[in-house]
């Protein structure tokens, strides 16, 4: 299965069911009274993360879910059914944000963590709850409140104790199928790997830890050259982070060059990765000159004053096995003592100033203009037109109701300071209901 890291979808909560207008008639009940019941809830969208989920496969072909509408109010005060929730299952480590405003809504780190993306819209009212002294028999119900809409960009950082990471080549695929169960591409020429692979590493003593051999980075990819992000967000992830260099010089780049290379690239991404636990990991011990390359590399990491702190260097041939089991016992004492990745986020500290209250008049945000093209004004705004989608239109009661509302939200007074005059046609946006304005 491919891997895919990056999703944007549409999700789509269920609306709420209708409210009804209805009359109890039973025999020897006199003066019966409202009786309409409530609309049932709309489904709402869950995200649940499943541990058995290893990419967002599902998510590229699969783009809107929708979930279903409550059911509408029936006779005798009866409540429309309400629809099941949808729970759509994610990947652990995936990261959802809405893809309109930027805003991170959660980190999915957690096996069976659930959140709720887009909520269902409640039931309408049926006329039972019109009911008032001056008006003991209503001809009022609402319509169900619209379900949420949403765009969400979905994010996947893979969930791995230790991240390999180097130039391409440098041995990290070869080097995660010899120490865990993985199966990555292994060859004798010069590639990269495209996704991330992950194994899982057991030592003699019984610890174990997940192992991430990662995308091959080059030079600029902090700036989105080559695989760019795709490589870098995954390192956000882990607690330790094993940086492989090639020793043999078959290439004909200077190791340390590689290496200076990969920390600026990691520091121009988040400057925060270079203060998790590190092992530099000079690798190919076994080609003719790197014990000569590792002599002078070891000095010019010695004499780098430039280096947040001096790394661990364990060198290892992956094809001898030289030096393998003494890698993976350090990097299991260093995870012993890392600390969460989390943890190097900076804290926000909490607000301890003094705060003051002051009442504020209600206010309603909504915008009025005039179309030429229609000859008419154009009332917009979120509130108002959730309200006409709850508003039952069949019925002159609720009309009325819909008017009073809006009188009361100021919309007569902003249509006046427009200009509209007696007569004037006006249209709620977003529907092809019109109304005259009236002084």
């Amino acid at each position: 299965m491919a891997f895919v890291d990056q999703a944007q979808i549409e999700v789509k909560a269920g609306k709420g069911g209708d409210g009804i207008v209805s009359f109890r008639h039973e025999k020897f009940v006199a003066m019966g009274g409202p009786f309409g019941g409530d609309g049932g809830h709309g489904g709402s969208i869950i995200f649940k993360v499943d541990e058995g989920l290893r990419t967002l496969m599902d998510f590229r072909y699969n783009r809107h879910f929708k979930a279903q509408p409550g059911g509408n109010g029936g006779t005798k005060g009866m409540t429309g059914a309400s629809a099941d929730n949808r729970v759509v299952k994610v990947p652990q480590g995936t990261t959802v944000s809405d893809a309109d405003t930027g805003e991170v809504l959660a980190d999915m780190l957690e096996n069976g963590q659930e959140l709720v993306v887009a909520k269902g819209g409640r039931g309408g009212r049926g006329n039972i709850h019109f009911a008032t002294p001056a008006n003991p028999a209503p001809e009022l119900s609402e319509n169900g409140e619209p379900g949420q809409i949403r765009n969400l960009k979905l994010e996947l950082k893979v969930l791995a104790d230790v991240g390999l990471v180097g130039f391409p080549s440098a041995g990290k695929s070869t080097l995660l199928s010899v120490v865990s169960n993985a199966k990555p591409k292994v060859a004798a020429y010069h590639f990269t790997t495209l996704s991330p692979n992950i194994g899982m590493v057991r030592l003699d003593d019984d610890r174990d830890f997940v192992m991430a051999d990662l995308p091959g980075l080059i030079e600029g990819a902090s700036q989105g050259i080559g695989l760019g992000f795709q490589f870098l967000r995954h390192v956000e992830r882990t607690k330790v982070i094993l940086h492989l260099i090639d020793m043999s010089g078959i290439e004909g780049t200077d190791p340390y060059t590689q290496y200076r290379k990969i920390l600026d690239e990691l520091q121009q991404y988040d400057e925060t990765i270079l203060n998790r636990p590190q092992i530099v990991v000079p690798t190919k011990m076994d080609m003719p000159d790197s014990e000569e390359n590792l002599a002078k590399f070891r000095k010019e990491v010695a004499t780098d004053s430039g280096l947040p702190i001096q790394p661990e260097i364990v060198p290892i041939s992956s094809i001898t096995r030289d030096g393998v089991k003494d890698l993976m016992r350090l990097t299991a004492d260093m995870l012993a003592t890392a600390p969460a990745p989390e943890s190097y986020r900076p804290e926000t500290k909490n607000d301890t100033s003094e705060k003051s209250y002051t009442f504020k008049p209600e206010t309603h945000d909504f915008t009025v203009e005039w179309i030429a093209d229609e000859e008419r004004w154009l009332l917009s705004g979120a509130e108002i037109e959730k309200l006409f989608l709850m508003t039952n239109i069949q019925r002159d009661a609720t009309i009325m109701r819909f008017a009073r509302q809006l009188r009361h939200m100021g919309v007569d007074d902003k249509l006046r300071e427009a200009g509209a005059k007696d007569g004037d046609d006006v249209r709620i946006n977003n529907s092809d209901f019109v109304f005259e304005f009236s002084e």
